[in-house]
């Protein structure tokens, strides 16, 4: 091809054509390296200019100059060193070799997730084979080309590049900004070898691949140092494998958390908190993460979702009062639903027949308010009402001298009953206040109503644990004391 009848690149395309060393693109090419990956390595510039994404083969291959297209293969082969992700040739997860618009597959995988936003970010996962090459294609250039300036400049990285060819038609087919959005979409390309191996083997078997694969490349390395030192020409032998077939190309959308919040209330002395199964047995007849976020999750098209509460209660007690407050946070959301959806949902859980477990202000909040509950639990009061039983009967005089405490200092042990799943710890707590309501009819039963800190053991301030808590309302009162029924009536978070 003459001079007069070469296409003309424009702007940083052509100074990154100007600054093409003919020899090293003949190389390359013979090599078996693609146009796009021959212009990451090959050029003065660091710069790759999204318009190579409109540059078509037969045009680089003439900016490349005289006698490279008759060097180059008839047929394009599948680059040694990018694995064709920057051809845009890849394999579907079926293995089928794929070579339709790549930026219009990628959106028809998208959209099929059923996701909603108005904004992404991009990510790109590619096999270490790719960098290995890279290195091993490098070294091979400077065993050759080693006082050349373009050698010396930073290269621009495979996943970069693609970057900068995919996001902007990206945005156009989906209709969105590329910016630090929730919503995630993530081009993971593997080689079909690793997948099929992977699928067998063993974490140790996985990593002793890895280990052979590089070891092979720093064979190469050193063939290249061998061949420099003894002053042979490194182009008597092709070192490299030409590639039979390309990346698998898997696409995966995330959205990052959301969160939805309230108070839940616990009617059922039956109910768990979370999800309690003992040796494939469920205990208690559901638990209110079940009953909640079972509710939530299907308004979300979510994937999974966690439960957070400021606190818990056992599966015994009732959670009454103002109730306690509690996070859902739900994994991958397709939507987020609308308040009014959420006030439905609310309505439906309080409105249920069994009516084990009861929701208020449930609205959608940001994940600041994960931290925020975190930091208020530390400083939470709680309040209950237990029923006790005495093993004489109750006096006046008991009432008027519980009743006069304030800010009674306790010391608990780790109880006997979690010892099994807690550290053996002893914790100073405070009481804030307590008030005894006598019951008609049998003085050897009460209410007490008291207001604790965080972290109080009530049931073991009743009975005492053996002596582990110290006082109790056993000692306090001189007689055994054993506890029937605990209801928690409130939980205020930090100045609530």
């Amino acid at each position: 091809m003459s001079d007069e009848s070469k296409p003309t690149p424009g702007g940083l395309l052509n100074e990154a054509a100007r600054s093409l060393h003919p020899s090293a693109v003949k190389d390359l090419l013979s090599l078996g390296v693609c146009e796009r990956c021959i212009l990451r390595l090959v050029t003065v510039t660091a710069t790759f200019d999204s318009d190579l994404a409109t540059v078509s083969s037969s045009t680089l291959r003439g900016w490349l100059g005289s006698g490279v297209e008759e060097a180059a293969s008839p047929e394009p082969s599948i680059c040694i060193v990018c694995l064709g992700v920057l051809q845009f040739v890849f394999s579907d997860a079926k293995q089928t070799l794929v070579k339709s618009d790549h930026v219009a597959w990628i959106t028809d995988l998208v959209k099929q997730q059923g996701h909603e936003f108005d904004s992404f970010v991009l990510e790109v996962s590619l096999p270490s084979t790719i960098s290995e090459n890279e290195r091993a294609v490098l070294l091979y250039l400077k065993g050759k080309y080693s006082d050349e300036a373009w050698l010396q400049s930073e290269k621009v990285s495979v996943k970069d590049a693609l970057k900068v060819l995919v996001l902007d038609p990206l945005r156009a087919s989906l209709g969105a900004k590329s910016d630090s959005s929730s919503f995630h979409i993530r081009l993971t390309y593997s080689q079909a070898s690793d997948e099929a191996q992977g699928l067998s083997e063993t974490k140790h078997e996985r990593k002793k691949r890895k280990t052979g694969r590089s070891m092979s490349t720093l064979a190469i390395f050193h063939v290249f140092y061998a061949d420099e030192e003894n002053g042979s020409n490194c182009m008597s032998e092709n070192p490299f494998k030409k590639v039979s077939e390309p990346c698998i190309l898997s696409v995966h959308c995330n959205k990052m958390p959301i969160f939805f919040g309230g108070r839940y209330f616990k009617y059922s002395r039956n109910v768990s908190q979370s999800r309690w199964i003992i040796d494939d047995e469920r205990m208690g007849e559901a638990s209110v993460e079940e009953i909640i976020g079972g509710s939530i999750l299907p308004a979300c098209l979510g994937d999974s979702y966690k439960f957070h509460a400021a606190g818990r209660e056992d599966i015994d007690v009732r959670m009454l009062g103002s109730g306690r407050p509690f996070l859902i946070e739900v994994q991958n959301s397709r939507k987020c639903p609308s308040q009014q959806s959420l006030t439905e949902i609310e309505e439906k859980i309080n409105n249920s027949e069994k009516k084990l477990v009861g929701v208020k202000d449930l609205k959608f909040i940001g994940s600041e308010c994960w931290a925020m509950m975190r930091e208020g639990e530390a400083e939470k009061q709680k309040q209950y009402a237990a029923l006790v039983w005495i093993s004489r009967p109750l006096e006046e005089e008991d009432c008027n001298s519980v009743s006069s405490m304030k800010e009674l200092k306790i010391l608990q042990k780790t109880p006997i009953r979690v010892l099994h799943r807690r550290s053996q710890l002893e914790r100073e707590r405070t009481i804030h206040w307590m008030k005894v309501e006598k019951i008609k009819g049998n003085a050897h039963y009460f209410l007490l109503h008291l207001c604790t800190q965080a972290g109080t053991y009530i049931k073991e301030f009743v009975h005492g644990d053996l002596g582990r808590t110290t006082p109790s309302m056993g000692s306090i009162l001189g007689c055994r004391a054993e506890i029937i029924q605990l209801d928690v009536t409130d939980v205020k978070m930090g100045d609530s």
